[in-house]
């Protein structure tokens, strides 16, 4: 049996596992074990329910100014102490330190848009909507909801939840990915320290046993995921199942159109950052690039290789380095299977990155960023969402193709489109079928106080996450009619009421 270093936070304290399970946590850059991390079973995640229940009638008579007060002074803490998340995400993760710096910045935006908490949740009045009569409308709290988090932003995901979701009045439970799961513990410390109750905010460490535990628990009003698709549906069949209201964001393939009237440098930049920053393992990344015209996508092939074979690679210290490791051996490998596969189905490889050996860390996960052209949509390396440094060109002869080949993926995630021609950009944003759409931006994630969602098998559910979608989401409307009596009764009426 495995010792564990990694722990639960349950009703405001650290709290050792008691299953007997625990799953190692790697540093990607090294390939070595730094930890293990408890798995939680029924029972530790009945405990964390039940904390969170009990603290929920406290926590939600809390006026929604002192909620968002609360809510700033966390902000406040994150700005004074992110370098510490930040190089906790790069060790566990393996992201560069600069990446992880800009995950806990993005992650920040909806804590601070969570802090407008008495402005999101103000109703609607009208006043005699009948005679005498006045009707208005609140939102109130869910009860206990859950976030399931993924392993490629330990930060900024399950700060797409909480925020808002204790903003509003819930109490919230964490089940973040157990290949990096210890950002999620600085965050309930400084949650407690910035003055939210205890058992408001836990987090279950855990594999499948304790996601299985909180989908079904009585207790548990609503689950938010972020994950792959295949995850997402079953996270969103078992909670619709259950009763409870569920969001669930799964995989993607996004697609980056160039026109011919592009600029070819501007495009490759962006290419280069949202196809191999990260080194892939991000759903908003840029996995297939569509260039419209043979002379467009000579050009970008030209323009690309010498970039893609120059990628600076190191370990997430290094502040020089562009890519660094993925998140385990496994994976790893999943990704070099991927580039085989690529070969064998006659797409042209233009860089390989399958042989990348880094001098003193040759244990470590990585992959060099690999490029191939004259890709189809056929071929696996298309139709997969493969989580890596692996970027396609998909060329294509006209405009309208590229759009049809778009809107025919199973994926709707992001999407974006590199062009001089304003109508063309409209057009796209206008027809295309995905949910986040960017014009000369290649990876079009919403600010804080917009929602994040994708379409077709890239989201399950009805409200996208933090904006006022979140909003939605983390509550419930009630509408209340009402009539004060005026001099004599009338008496009973019996008759179907209208106004």
């Amino acid at each position: 049996m495995m010792a564990s270093d990694v722990p639960h936070y349950i009703n405001g304290r650290r709290v050792a596992g008691k299953s007997g399970r625990a799953s190692p946590v790697f540093n990607p850059a090294i390939g070595q074990q730094i930890a293990a991390v408890s798995l939680a079973n029924a029972a530790e995640v009945d405990e964390a329910v039940t904390a969170a229940k009990r603290a929920f009638p406290e926590w939600a008579a809390v006026t929604p100014l002192r909620r968002s007060r609360i809510i700033n002074r966390f902000l406040r803490i994150c700005e004074e102490r992110g370098e510490e998340l930040a190089k906790v995400i790069s060790q566990e993760h393996g992201k560069l330190l600069t990446d992880a710096r800009g995950e806990v910045q993005r992650g920040m935006e909806v804590v601070e848009f969570a802090t407008g908490a008495p402005h999101l949740l103000k109703g609607d009045y009208s006043e005699d909507v009948g005679t005498r009569v006045d009707s208005y409308a609140v939102r109130q709290p869910l009860g206990v909801v859950v976030g399931i988090t993924p392993f490629n932003f330990p930060a900024m995901v399950p700060m797409w939840m909480f925020p808002v979701a204790l903003a509003c009045g819930n109490t919230f439970v964490l089940k973040p990915s157990e290949r990096d799961p210890s950002g999620a513990l600085l965050i309930a410390d400084w949650l407690k320290e910035a003055g939210v109750p205890d058992g408001a905010f836990n987090v279950v460490q855990g594999d499948k046993e304790a996601v299985d535990a909180l989908l079904k628990h009585p207790d548990v009003a609503a689950v938010s995921f972020v994950g792959s698709t295949p995850i997402a549906r079953y996270i969103y069949q078992t909670a619709t199942h259950e009763g409870k209201r569920c969001q669930a964001l799964g995989g993607a393939k996004n697609h980056m159109v160039i026109m011919p009237d592009a600029d070819m440098d501007q495009a490759v930049d962006a290419l280069m950052g949202a196809a191999y920053g990260a080194a892939g393992e991000r759903c908003m990344a840029i996995s297939v690039a569509v260039p419209i015209g043979k002379k467009t996508a000579d050009t970008l092939i030209e323009k690309l290789t010498p970039r893609v074979r120059g990628l600076k690679i190191g370990p997430g210290s290094d502040l020089d380095a562009e890519m660094g490791p993925l998140v385990t051996k496994a994976h790893r490998d999943r990704v070099h299977s991927y580039i085989d596969t690529g070969v064998a189905e006659g797409a042209k490889l233009v860089v390989d990155g399958r042989d990348f050996k880094m001098q003193g860390y040759e244990n470590g996960y990585f992959l060099g960023g690999t490029l191939f052209d004259d890709v189809t949509t056929d071929m696996k390396i298309y139709k997969d969402e493969i989580f890596g440094p692996v970027l396609s060109v998909v060329r294509s002869p006209d405009y309208e193709t590229a759009a049809k080949m778009i809107n025919e993926n199973e994926y709707g995630n992001g999407t974006s489109i590199f062009t001089r021609d304003g109508d063309a950009a409209r057009e796209f944003a206008h027809r295309i079928q995905v949910g986040m759409v960017g014009v000369n931006i290649p990876i079009p994630i919403p600010m804080a106080y917009h929602s994040f969602g994708g379409w077709k098998a890239s989201f399950f559910g009805d409200h996208d996450m933090h904006g006022l979608e979140g909003v939605r989401f983390y509550t419930k409307l009630k509408t209340i009619t009402s009539r004060w009596p005026v001099g004599i009764a009338s008496g009973a009426e019996f008759a179907f009421p209208n106004m």
